[in-house]
């Protein structure tokens, strides 16, 4: 793995929009956005931080992300491997931005853009929000994303429920990352 990493740090991103999670996501991508509410407060924001730079939010047994000590920098290179097919695919990305702003909503949080060997082009951000008026403390996804291998267009029907089963699955790791066995809130999801 550290082979493979090394290998792609040295790429381009593989779509132009880089960085488009920030703002508005480009036309002729697939757009999914998952939220949910892990609790309230300082200590569960704090939480949350702490496990989305552990990478938490991969540790689903289907997705994995290596390595899960790769900083929260931007440049940094990371492989996701996602079992599908019985086998294990190898997708790099890149860390684009970082976000630690402080204020009436404070967020932590990271983007991550494809790079060539990837099946899929596009970007995901990773975010932690706090409204400090109401205490709230939210995890929220928002990708981009379509095919980049010829099985991910073949398979689209199949990808695109992954996608969304990703979502979901990783809603729910940051949430027992935070909260422990407490039962789960619900997850609202939306593609666009």
């Amino acid at each position: 793995m550290q082979r493979f990493v090394a290998a792609k740090s040295g790429l381009d991103y593989s779509y132009a929009a880089v960085g488009a999670t920030a703002h508005v996501p480009p036309a002729g991508f697939d757009i999914d956005r998952t939220r949910m509410v892990l609790g309230a407060g300082e200590p569960t924001f704090e939480a949350a931080k702490l496990a989305l730079q552990r990478w938490e939010q991969f540790r689903l047994g289907w997705v994995e992300a290596w390595s899960p000590v790769t900083p929260l920098v931007a440049g940094e290179v990371v492989a996701v491997m996602g079992w599908a097919m019985g086998l294990w695919w190898r997708n790099p990305c890149r860390i684009v931005y970082v976000i630690d702003e402080s204020g009436p909503i404070t967020r932590f949080g990271f983007a991550y853009g494809t790079l060539p060997g990837h099946v899929e082009k596009g970007e995901e951000r990773f975010l932690i929000e706090w409204d400090r008026e109401t205490e709230e403390v939210s995890y929220d996804i928002l990708a981009f994303s379509r095919p980049n291998h010829v099985l991910t267009r073949l398979g689209y029907r199949l990808v695109r429920r992954s996608q969304k089963r990703f979502g979901r699955d990783s809603a729910a790791a940051m949430f027992r990352a935070v909260r422990g066995p407490a039962p789960l809130p619900d997850i609202c999801q939306s593609t666009g």
